[in-house]
């Protein structure tokens, strides 16, 4: 087994979205470990909160973290950010791309800017933030990038034309990246979690259709994102690709793979039962 050499002691992570849900608890597994690590999201306040909880887990004096309140989807502040990680500790050795947003709904009732945003966000920051740190971990020869994807990146569903969209396009991307940078000692790791007990699935599911919730009640059970964040750094040590969190998620990943056909008749009967039961429920209240 390859063990990697980018987690540790004296090691730099720069983790977007790291104020909170997977990024905050790949952090704090990090920091036990004894690395730097530099957060990075748009809200200070919940920077500040997060930053304080990696102080209390610290094992080492000399550890040294961070913090940079900033839109990744602007590419000068993604540059801007960078840059001043590699200033103040150095190039990272593990860059996570954490940081996202969903906006479900059907596709009549998406916005084109709802379109855009989540491309924005889950897919062009991410490109922004690599495109500025790759130049130094090139230039040294070693480091791992891990992209968070999604389980929209896996198969596409009721509710998610925008969302899994931008994820597909984070899929794609990570996929020809690896390719090109593994020849120049950088691995790259791309994650499928399924649904994880965050703030965002907080919020998605104040707001996601019920066609949708009806889809996602028979898929994996909600993962905790410690849980996540553990898959993720047992992968960064063996040096693997794809990381699929839980069992219930890798077989419905080889399931999608053999047989699509059959699993879009599955959600298909779903939605049709869902939307019967609507209009049941409707006509009874209208008596």
């Amino acid at each position: 087994m390859k063990i990697s050499h980018d987690i540790g002691p004296g090691r730099i992570a720069l983790i977007t979205g790291g104020s909170s849900g997977i990024g905050l608890a790949l952090a704090k597994k990090l920091a036990q470990a004894g690395s730097h690590i530099w957060l990075v999201a748009r809200g200070l306040e919940r920077l500040e909160t997060a930053l304080a909880e990696l102080e209390v887990i610290r094992v080492s004096p000399d550890q040294r973290f961070g913090l940079s309140a900033a839109d990744l989807s602007d590419p000068a502040q993604a540059e801007q950010v960078v840059n001043q990680v590699i200033e103040a500790v150095g190039v990272p050795d593990v860059l996570i791309n954490s940081a996202g947003i969903v906006e479900p709904g059907s596709f009549d009732d998406l916005s084109l800017d709802d379109f855009h945003e989540q491309m924005d966000v889950n897919y062009f920051a991410m490109i922004y933030v690599i495109k500025a740190a790759l130049p130094g971990m090139c230039k040294r020869g070693t480091g791992t990038i891990v992209n968070i994807a999604s389980f929209a990146a896996v198969m596409g569903v009721y509710g998610y034309t925008a969302y899994a969209a931008s994820k597909f396009a984070v899929r794609g991307f990570t996929e020809a990246l690896r390719s090109e940078l593994k020849p120049q000692g950088i691995h790259v790791v791309l994650v499928y979690p399924p649904d994880t007990d965050t703030p965002q699935l907080a919020y998605d599911n104040e707001k996601k259709p019920l066609e949708t919730k009806a889809i996602s009640a028979t898929a994996s059970k909600v993962m905790s994102a410690e849980t996540v964040a553990a898959e993720i750094i047992k992968s960064i040590h063996r040096r693997r690709f794809a990381v699929i969190p839980g069992f219930d998620a890798k077989f419905f990943f080889t399931a999608v793979g053999i047989s699509s056909a059959a699993i879009f008749l599955i959600v298909d009967r779903i939605i049709a039962r869902t939307r019967r039961d609507q209009a049941l429920h409707s006509s009874d209240g209208e008596k």
